[in-house]
């Protein structure tokens, strides 16, 4: 059966599956959708189905304005309706939206101050770049979407550090998403690893942060380069993400 938005799909499904692979998974929860049709639609992710064994043909797609989504024979997840209906419509740039709740972004999530320190090449990235929403309230329903919508004002902020909850990503597309929520646990990692030798942190300057994050910005192809690769593998491996 030929499914409209075949290559999106696919896309979708392979950073399921290497999402999972990365262990960055949260059993059947958390969500990625990827708006389509001029914003009007997005797909996602089914609702209660392992990361691991998505395929191209499970992801849903649903109308942004759809009034009773939960009477819908295949009904997405109330938390993932809430948080990723409310952010494609409201955030132009949310183009590709993922939700995780991997372990080092959210411990950094935990502390009283969430904000990632340039400490390194990957930490800097995201120097001006991210926000964190230190107002929690709960399940990502319909209202806790809205709110956290507000917070994606500025194109140029495509992260956000969910106090107490996890990590939120907007991209361009499912690659520099996808990348963008790597790279930003890789640098997560780093920095709460470096916060446990108790040691002084080498911080970087703001001028050296901000031309590294953009030096980051202008380097060719690396968000697409990744992702293919990753395709790559997980064909060699026969993985079954396109069916």
């Amino acid at each position: 059966m030929s499914l409209a938005y075949a290559k999106e799909r696919e896309d979708l499904a392979a950073a399921f599956q290497w999402t999972a692979r990365l262990n960055m998974h949260e059993a059947v929860a958390n969500h990625f959708s990827f708006s389509v049709e001029g914003g009007n639609k997005f797909l996602i992710n089914p609702n209660q189905k392992h990361f691991s064994q998505i395929k191209s043909s499970d992801i849903l797609i649903l109308d942004i304005d759809e009034k009773e989504p939960f009477k819908l024979k295949n009904a997405p997840d109330p938390t993932a309706w809430g948080l990723h209906s409310s952010l494609h419509k409201h955030v132009p740039h949310a183009k590709c939206v993922m939700h995780v709740h991997p372990i080092y972004s959210t411990v950094l999530a935990s502390l009283k101050d969430s904000y990632l320190k340039p400490i390194d090449q990957n930490t800097a990235i995201f120097f001006n770049r991210m926000i964190v929403d230190d107002n929690f309230g709960g399940l990502a329903f319909q209202d806790e979407g809205i709110r956290c919508a507000k917070y994606f004002s500025n194109p140029k902020i495509k992260t956000m550090i969910m106090g107490n909850h996890g990590l939120l990503i907007l991209g361009n597309d499912i690659a520099d998403a996808f990348n963008r929520m790597y790279y930003f646990e890789r640098a997560a990692e780093t920095y709460i690893k470096a916060l446990q030798t108790k040691m002084p942190l080498r911080v970087l300057s703001n001028a050296i942060a901000e031309k590294t994050a953009l030096e980051m910005e202008d380097y060719p192809d690396q968000s697409e380069s990744h992702f293919n690769e990753i395709k790559n593998i997980l064909l060699k491996e026969g993985s079954d993400f396109k069916k």
